[in-house]
């Protein structure tokens, strides 16, 4: 699934989303249909802001500490 940048007409938020084929997203803050496609920059694999919290967000879920730094997880263990 690739993720796309989009901008909604309806109310501005920018946001970015994976897209499945054969579907149309929709703003998450007012569920307008009405998206222009944004060109975003490449980046690479796994260095994205949201990949990256997104993976920190299921690593302390499933009780590992796999994707922080070790400066970083002295925070999150409690």
């Amino acid at each position: 699934m690739p993720l796309y940048d989009y901008q909604c007409q309806a109310c501005g938020h920018h946001f970015e989303t994976l897209v499945r084929a054969g579907s149309t997203p929709v703003c998450p803050q007012c569920n307008s249909g009405s998206l222009e496609k944004q060109l975003s920059a490449p980046v690479a694999p796994g260095k994205s802001k949201a990949i990256i919290a997104a993976n920190r967000a299921r690593a302390a879920r499933e009780g590992h500490l796999s994707n922080y730094a070790k400066s970083e997880q002295k925070k999150q263990v409690r």
